[in-house]
């Protein structure tokens, strides 16, 4: 378990690295100048601002102070012989998110787990909904699982440009469920170990959030994530079914041809470098909704930057995962067992 800084720290907040130095040649260097004498009446110059990061961007993520607090329980929605289910709430820089915690039978606290479920129309999503098999297993396993819904889902706070600005807002969400978890204040949840488990497109948050608030989390686990390039996952997924939300994309934020730079802040892979928490990702080799090289791809790039990541790849299993499930789930909790216990 790895000594804990403040929420700001923990959200990989520092301006200077997100934007660069500027300046610097040798201080004591002698300076010649050709200009004018009457520029030398004008007073100093302010040194040139930093561009900003654009505000759909990783970059403009790491660079805000995230907020997550006020964890609610709600109506108890279920009640087993190893946990007791229910209805939360917390908030998430700003916005109201609602969600589903199972919580241990028997005395804490016990490590947490944030789940990042994968894609489901939020037009038919049901709370809780996506993750039902790792919520259950993990909660007999003796963790407090909290399962966002992410904005626009459920119960929770509407974000009307979170389509158009690809889905950044559900990392917000992750971030702010994590801190929320920490200053809960509840007896039964130990802030100090939290993990974060994302499948599909939740692995996608996953990614981002690693880059975002590195050390915010002990430990992560992706199962079946999609494309770490955004682009990848618009010509898979929504272009091939005209989906009217690409070009209100493209005409806001331009497309990768036209705007390289863009699409290269919106990668994680292109902040690789920021990641601190050790990543499991584990892959089918028959899925045909993400393929596997998106994976490979991914584990390969933070292996490249020295970031401790493994690539299990399930031999016949496709997408959702059938008869290895358990199996890898298996391979799973001895993963977050080594880092949250």
């Amino acid at each position: 378990m790895r000594p804990r800084g403040t929420a700001c720290a923990a959200a990989g907040l520092l301006l200077a690295v997100a934007l660069g130095c500027t300046g610097g040649g040798e201080d004591d260097a002698p300076v010649t100048s050709t200009a004018p004498a009457r520029a030398a009446e004008e007073g100093p110059r302010a040194s040139p601002s930093p561009t900003p990061a654009d505000p759909v961007s990783l970059q403009a993520l790491m660079q805000r102070e995230h907020t997550g607090s006020g964890l609610r329980l709600g109506a108890v929605l279920d009640r087993t012989s190893a946990y007791t289910r229910y209805a939360v709430t917390y908030e998430a820089n700003g916005l109201t998110i609602s969600g589903i915690m199972n919580i241990p039978a028997g005395e804490g606290p016990f490590p947490a787990l944030v789940l990042a479920h994968g894609y489901i129309d939020p037009d038919v999503y049901v709370s809780g909904q996506g993750m039902p098999r790792e919520q259950d297993r993990l909660a007999r396993d003796g963790y407090v699982v909290l399962h966002t819904d992410y904005r626009n889902h459920a119960g929770s706070d509407k974000d009307p440009d979170n389509d158009v600005n690809l889905r950044l807002g559900y990392t917000e969400d992750v971030i702010g469920a994590a801190l929320a978890l920490r200053d809960s204040g509840r007896p039964e949840i130990d802030g100090d170990r939290i993990g974060l488990f994302g499948r599909s497109m939740g692995g996608g948050v996953v990614y981002n959030t690693l880059v975002v608030a590195p050390g915010l989390f002990d430990a992560a686990v992706a199962y079946a994530p999609v494309s770490a390039r955004p682009q990848e996952n618009i010509d898979h997924f929504q272009r091939p079914d005209g989906d009217p939300v690409v070009d209100e994309i493209e005409e806001k934020h331009g497309t990768p041809e036209g705007d390289p730079a863009f699409w290269r802040g919106v990668s994680p892979l292109s902040h690789a470098d920021r990641v601190r928490e050790p990543l499991l990702i584990q892959h089918g080799t028959e899925d045909s909704t993400c393929p596997l090289t998106w994976s490979r791809e991914a584990a390969g790039t933070f292996e490249k930057a020295g970031k401790d990541v493994e690539l299990r790849t399930v031999s016949g299993e496709g997408h959702t995962f059938g008869p290895k499930w358990a199996a890898s789930m298996d391979v799973t909790e001895a993963f977050l067992a080594r880092h949250l216990r």
